[in-house]
């Protein structure tokens, strides 16, 4: 029997059901935000962003999350022929494109009814900043076995080269794949992407992604100047698997690191590869995080977006519940609106 506690009376309630895909968290916001009707995802994100920050802040950052946690509010569909849509948010505020997000929350539209379940597959039609995301659940007789999603266009952008201090001249990849991000072979740095290195990936993570947005004009959306912008830094690495094909990792918003391979980021290596003529369609590869899970990416299609020659990734996993919360904030508390240490 669930106890009364008649002193919170007063307390802002956020319930939430957190889950993980790789053993990257995704905290899904079900109660205690505002309701929004009639707004696109982005205004959705922006409104978010200059009136209710602290709620994100209340339960991303401790004592409720961590520098690490991420999450997720189901938002009603932009589009007709959509089932909801989503805002993306992390330690720093809120992200354009989520892979381990869509795998996780389409998982819970189907345990929870959300949408219609039609076993063996159901589709799910997604509202995100970057764009409408399609995702499909495969069942069996003892459930869900997989998640996969269409993502939006993603493309190669071309390849850089940037000067870092102590270790001279590295050479990037940028593509996008629902975010801009910049990929490099760790190797360069003289690093394995391995946990023992956390400290050191973040540091050169952020020095990347900052230098890089200080002098790269070539981040820039076809269509959306919102999107306009390096999300994060994606560290290539061997696999630790030889059936595996790679290793990425990925450090992005204020120095986060991904537990899982990313999926907007094995979307835009699929990208890259396309490009580069190193992946075939519909050839699919498998890429290790920096723990060892995995994620599966193939290109289904290539399509024209703006002045890009782009792809549709397909990217497979799988996203497990983990609990069921009811946070409290305080109003007295002076710690109510959240910190975190990095």
């Amino acid at each position: 029997m669930r106890p009364t506690f008649s002193f919170a009376n007063n307390y802002t309630k956020i319930t939430t059901l957190d889950m993980h895909t790789g053993g990257e968290p995704l905290r899904i916001i079900l109660e205690g935000f505002p309701a929004f009707e009639n707004k696109s995802v982005l205004e959705i994100r922006n409104e978010l962003r200059e009136k209710y920050d602290y709620l994100r802040k209340a339960i991303m950052w401790e004592p409720r999350g961590h520098a690490d946690m991420y999450g997720l509010l189901k938002v009603p569909p932009q589009r007709p022929d959509s089932d909801f849509g989503v805002i993306f948010m992390h330690n720093a505020g809120y992200s354009t494109m989520c892979g381990h997000g869509t795998i996780a929350i389409a998982k819970a539209a189907v345990e929870l009814n959300w949408v219609k379940s039609t076993p063996p597959l159901t589709t799910i039609r997604i509202d995100a900043p970057c764009g409408q995301l399609t995702a499909f659940v495969k069942h069996n007789d003892q459930g869900i076995e997989s998640i996969s999603f269409e993502n939006v266009p993603s493309f190669f952008v071309d390849t850089f080269a940037i000067e870092l201090p102590a270790i001279g001249l590295v050479e990037y990849d940028l593509a996008y794949g629902g975010a801009f991000y910049a990929y490099l072979n760790i190797d360069q740095l003289g690093l394995i992407c391995q946990p023992e290195n956390y400290g050191e990936i973040i540091r050169l993570g952020r020095l990347i992604k900052k230098q890089i947005m200080d002098s790269n004009e070539k981040i820039t959306h076809p269509f959306e100047q919102d999107l306009s912008f390096l999300y994060g830094t994606i560290f290539i690495d061997q696999a630790n698997e030889a059936s595996n094909h790679s290793r990425n990792v990925c450090v992005f918003a204020d120095g986060e690191v991904d537990r899982c391979a990313t999926g907007s980021g094995v979307s835009g290596r699929a990208a890259i590869h396309y490009a580069k003529k190193e992946l075939a369609a519909k050839q699919t590869i498998n890429i290790e995080s920096i723990i060892g899970t995995t994620l599966a990416v193939s290109v289904q299609r290539e399509v024209e977006y703006g002045a890009f020659n782009a792809v549709i990734p397909l990217v497979s996993g799988n996203a497990y519940f983990t609990g069921y919360q009811e946070f409290w904030i305080d109003p007295n508390d002076p710690l109510k609106d959240g910190f975190f240490i990095r």
